[in-house]
């Protein structure tokens, strides 16, 4: 099982996205609204809904 970059969250097999920057990094999403947060550059331990 995979965690999510953004909340940090276990991501069952076959679901969430992957993905890969330019430079080799890889960062995987649990749904869209993490995806979403970290585009517009939010900071995980700011967001109330996020396991710390």
């Amino acid at each position: 099982m995979r965690t999510c970059s953004f909340c940090g969250e276990e991501i069952p097999e076959g679901t969430g996205k992957m993905y890969v920057r330019r430079d080799g990094s890889i960062s995987f999403f649990c749904s869209s609204k993490c995806e979403k947060n970290n585009k517009l550059g939010r900071i995980p331990r700011k967001v109330k809904w996020v396991k710390q």
